[in-house]
């Protein structure tokens, strides 16, 4: 099964890629390799959550974060599907970096991340398996709570 059939399969599209607002593009092929710049979880250009992760009342749930780092890895897959001609010119997912606003003493910045890349292992299956760094910062644009970069590769024409 390719990887927009099983996008498909999960009942998901990819969205629109949203418009930079600096100077930078959403995505950029260096030869094999597509690099994302980092996408926040937003659907519909609104930010689905606001805030730092922790446990404490107001913040936003580790579990909330968890499916915000999920939008965000949609977000930056389609900026990666949109640079390499399609979902299914991607072969696999190298790496990806996920940065979670924590709140201190907050240190499950893993666990969230692995919303991001638990999608990518069903969309791509095995070819979904990838490096990844998850880290915890003071804040992030927008006062989003999860910001994720994505690096594949392509397939050999």
């Amino acid at each position: 099964m390719s990887a927009s059939q099983r996008l498909a399969a999960l009942g998901l599209e990819l969205p629109e890629v949203a418009t930079p607002v600096g100077t930078y593009v959403p995505a950029k092929r260096i030869g094999d390799l597509i690099h994302t710049s980092g996408q926040l979880p937003l659907v519909s250009g609104d930010l689905i959550a606001v805030g730092v992760v922790g446990q404490r009342s107001g913040d936003v749930t580790p579990e909330r974060a968890n499916e915000c780092a999920r939008i965000a890895a949609l977000n930056a897959l389609a900026a990666a599907a949109q640079a390499a001609g399609g979902l299914d010119s991607i072969e696999s997912v190298v790496k990806i970096t996920g940065f979670v606003a924590s709140a201190p003493g907050f240190t499950a910045q893993p666990a969230v991340i692995n919303g991001a890349s638990s999608l990518l292992v069903e969309v791509f299956g095995e070819a979904g398996r990838h490096a990844r760094s998850a880290v915890g910062v003071a804040s992030l644009p927008l006062g989003a709570p999860v910001e994720v970069e994505l690096t594949v590769a392509l397939r050999s024409l």
